[in-house]
């Protein structure tokens, strides 16, 4: 668990497939993430358990500390097929505009860079998503590179671990 002055962030899992599904379902928030069924988001959430398990890693809840009331995800991601991790973040459109997103990943990015041996984090994010553009640049990150995420084009920004 990770806390910060406003926010408790902890380990997703399939407990948590309610919150999921309801949390994708607004079209304001899965117009760049995609929206899930309770069955697409048991398997997504178990998918993340098991890289908590094997990884030492993965996405977590975000709660608010004031009322514990569960506002979005944030964490950090393997992708296979890049060989990477990814420090992501999707809040519920009503928590917009607080700060939070960029609270949750910057805890889980300082966190990332205290117990992982990464060189860098990524963050994959689709054309038109300037709030999280926003975000990533708040938190350092730059444009890497052009590439393909299940289809989707993204561009990859990247922060390389302090020195």
């Amino acid at each position: 668990m990770i806390e910060t002055e406003r926010l408790i962030l902890r380990p997703l899992g399939t407990a948590d497939a309610d919150l999921f599904v309801e949390l994708h379902a607004d079209p304001r928030v899965n117009r760049f993430v995609g929206a899930y069924s309770r069955q697409q988001a048991l398997e997504r959430l178990a998918l993340i358990e098991r890289q908590w398990s094997e990884r030492g890693h993965g996405l977590c809840a975000i709660e608010l500390r004031s009322t514990g009331e569960f506002v979005g995800r944030s964490g950090l991601q393997y992708w296979e097929q890049f060989d990477e991790v990814e420090l992501g973040w999707t809040l519920r459109a009503e928590h917009w505009g607080h700060g939070y997103a960029t609270e949750a990943a910057r805890a889980c990015l300082d966190w990332g860079f205290a117990t992982l041996q990464e060189d860098y984090f990524t963050a994959l994010i689709r054309p038109g998503n300037e709030p999280s553009v926003k975000v990533a640049e708040r938190l350092g990150f730059s444009p890497r590179r052009q590439d393909e995420v299940m289809g989707n084009a993204v561009t990859v920004y990247a922060l390389d671990r302090p020195r």
